[in-house]
């Protein structure tokens, strides 16, 4: 009698011995890759934060694109923006997946998924910021040049009489106009929250269902739309995400080059973020999560990734 054959799809590594074999066990077997990741990036975000300063642009104080008056009080000041991006998304999250009886699993990586998606952005943005230099709207006002500055002629930061010890973050910030940070925040939590809002009310998804006086097995891709006000309800998000990033315009911080990029930015992060866990939104099981590693979660059962036969409905009899 020939033995049984090896389980090519088996997502369970295999174990090895000693300490090196349970670690290698437990990465693979875990989030823990996850998070590890999430780590890197926070660290690397207070790094960039604290610690960089922006690339000084040349300007001339004859710009009138730079000229526009510093205004003391933001529209969305950053709490607030901490504020409408990332509680209020959580608190969606959370409240959606309470009501719908949510497994822990979903829970799990529906907050996982914007919890990189808001630090993500934040990483890339400040690196992009510090690296282009780009002048705010407002600069001259922060920077003050000493009278008797050239008009027409490029000059640096040593003009600015503006105290840099004093007020080190008002001068510097001067020149981190690209892309917006308020914009991409935004856009990242606030994004994330209309796609998962449009995943579980199906707004997008497409049921698979048998052939009709065909063979069981052959099914027929079913479009079902969403009604007009799920639709709105996902797509509320993303405009108060556009009012943030508006707002920054209205404040003379940003131009609207600096605030399309910056949201522009945020929801790519968002989509990469979601799709990382999710289905596509046309999925017919688009408001399920895709399973985590074996032994992540109860039961330890599953696979990590995205399945292309489980997505599309293919393929029941996945060992």
């Amino acid at each position: 009698m020939a033995p049984p054959r090896a389980n090519s799809n088996s997502a369970v590594p295999p174990r090895g011995g000693g300490i090196l074999g349970s670690l290698s066990t437990f990465w693979q077997r875990t989030y823990a890759a996850d998070y590890v990741g999430f780590v890197l990036l926070l660290v690397g975000y207070f790094i960039v934060q604290f610690t960089v300063e922006p690339f000084h642009r040349m300007f001339s104080v004859s710009d009138l694109r730079i000229a526009f008056p510093h205004a003391e009080k933001e529209r969305v000041p950053l709490a607030h923006n901490f504020l409408y991006a990332l509680f209020l998304p959580l608190l969606t999250l959370v409240s959606t997946n309470l009501f719908t009886r949510a497994p822990r699993h979903k829970h799990h990586v529906a907050l996982l998924g914007l919890a990189i998606s808001l630090i993500l952005t934040s990483l890339l943005t400040d690196i992009i910021k510090n690296t282009a230099g780009r002048p705010r709207p407002d600069l001259l006002a922060r920077c003050v040049p000493e009278p008797g500055t050239p008009r027409d002629v490029l000059v640096t930061i040593s003009v600015c009489t503006r105290d840099a010890k004093t007020e080190h973050h008002t001068l510097h910030d001067g020149w981190r106009s690209f892309p917006s940070g308020h914009s991409s925040f935004s856009f990242a939590g606030l994004g994330y929250t209309s796609l998962f809002l449009a995943g579980q009310l199906r707004v997008f998804a497409h049921s698979l269902s048998p052939l009709s006086g065909g063979h069981p097995d052959q099914l027929v891709e079913k479009v079902v739309r969403g009604d007009l006000v799920r639709a709105l309800l996902c797509g509320a998000p993303l405009l108060g995400a556009a009012m943030i990033a508006m707002s920054r315009c209205q404040d003379y911080r940003h131009d609207v080059w600096d605030v399309s990029v910056g949201g522009l930015l945020g929801w790519t992060v968002a989509y990469w973020s979601y799709r990382r866990y999710w289905p596509r939104l046309g999925s017919g099981r688009c408001d399920e999560p895709y399973a985590g590693p074996p032994g992540a979660e109860a039961g330890g059962e599953g696979y990590y990734g995205r399945v292309r036969d489980l997505e599309e409905g293919e393929g029941s009899n996945v060992d």
